[in-house]
């Protein structure tokens, strides 16, 4: 690739590095990854070649964002603001949550730096909202085309049924997310993803792999999980053992919990509570517990080798728990690398070169 046309990216809301690892799969030249949590330093930056920046985007001037790009390229500024305000497990969402508001300092940081692209993936939820309208608003007057859309990350290969909104804009001309027939992409299930993992207990960890262990299951839950069968749910069970608040007419929609992941589908959705049986439909296939930690991150995408501790390090269940329900799936951040890149070459090196020139001169004179 033409240096006029390398790609250069700053990822804000980084979290452990999903979507940078799917951007350097791609072949995008991630040079940054700034958050605000902590917990988010060591993984990052033990499995990426970008530097990482500690800092809430509020916090963050438009200046440093400009001086870690290069003189030349295609400058990207990608980000996925938290996403519980707005998502369809979220039944308290309100407009105070500070959350809400940070997809506003991600705007006022675009418009400072003009960067020739821009990438965004959150949940669907996000795209009925007047913040949301707001930032593609600001995209389009300031020059950039958008493209928007919803999509099912399943059909790109990540192997959970996962849809996420995902926004690209340009300021070089038209783009758009590559469909999966172009990426040649196909569907893959629980079985390819986690079924060449080691076998292990409730509450046990593999000895070659801290991050391939399981929570424990109470004596209630171990017998709930041996009554369960891949795709069902704890209507299947026999009364004694149903909960008691699924008893309750509250309680009877629930369907959604307490149930087994079947090998040969997606998994559903993989949240920041995927490692309890209770959670969701997390529960192994066919070994009686929770998948593990590991089994949760390689769903999301990461590779097997994706590091999230030290090596002495304690293993802190909630925390790798959070930061891989998190993360943006890895295969969708190389979905939208590719298309990123397919989009800088189509425009061509000439072009873009006389495009990135122009911007940055009228920023300059701005």
């Amino acid at each position: 690739m033409h240096n006029a046309d390398k790609v250069h990216t700053v990822d804000l809301f980084c979290g452990a590095g999903g979507l940078t690892k799917g951007l350097c799969q791609a072949g995008i030249d991630v040079r940054l990854g700034v958050d605000i949590d902590p917990a988010c330093e060591y993984p990052y930056v033990a499995n990426n070649s970008a530097r990482f920046m500690r800092m809430g985007v509020e916090d963050l001037d438009a200046e440093v964002l400009a001086s870690v790009f290069p003189d030349d390229g295609v400058r990207l500024i990608a980000g996925c603001a938290p996403c519980q305000t707005f998502s369809k497990y979220n039944q308290k969402a309100r407009s105070d949550d500070g959350r809400w508001w940070l997809l506003r300092h991600f705007s006022r940081l675009i418009l400072e730096c003009l960067p020739e692209l821009v990438t965004m993936e959150n949940v669907p939820g996000l795209a009925s909202q007047d913040v949301f309208r707001s930032f593609t608003s600001d995209l389009r007057n300031a020059n950039y085309e958008v493209a928007c859309a919803t999509v099912s990350c399943a059909e790109y290969g990540v192997p959970q049924n996962r849809c996420r909104l995902v926004l690209l804009a340009s300021r070089l001309g038209p783009i758009r997310l590559l469909s999966p027939r172009e990426l040649r992409a196909r569907p893959r299930s629980v079985r390819e993803a986690i079924g060449h993992l080691p076998p292990i207990g409730a509450g046990e960890a593999c000895r070659s792999d801290r991050l391939h262990q399981s929570s424990t299951l109470s004596p209630a839950n171990l017998r709930r999980i041996r009554a369960s069968r891949p795709g069902g749910t704890w209507r299947d069970w026999e009364s004694s053992i149903v909960a008691t608040c699924h008893k309750k007419v509250t309680g009877r929609g629930y369907a959604s919990v307490y149930g087994r992941m079947n090998w040969d589908e997606p998994a559903p959705t993989i949240t920041t509570q995927f490692y309890g049986f209770g959670s969701g439909r997390f529960g192994h296939p066919e070994q009686d517990r929770a998948i593990s930690l590991r089994e949760g991150a390689v769903l999301q995408g990461f590779p097997k080798s994706y590091v999230f501790v030290r090596e002495n390090g304690p293993v802190h269940t909630k925390t790798i728990g959070r930061l891989i329900g998190n993360a943006v799936p890895v295969k969708l951040g190389w979905v939208i690398g590719k298309s990123i890149l397919g989009h800088v070459a189509e425009i061509g090196v000439g072009t873009s070169m006389t495009e990135t020139t122009t911007v940055r001169a009228n920023r300059k004179l701005a």
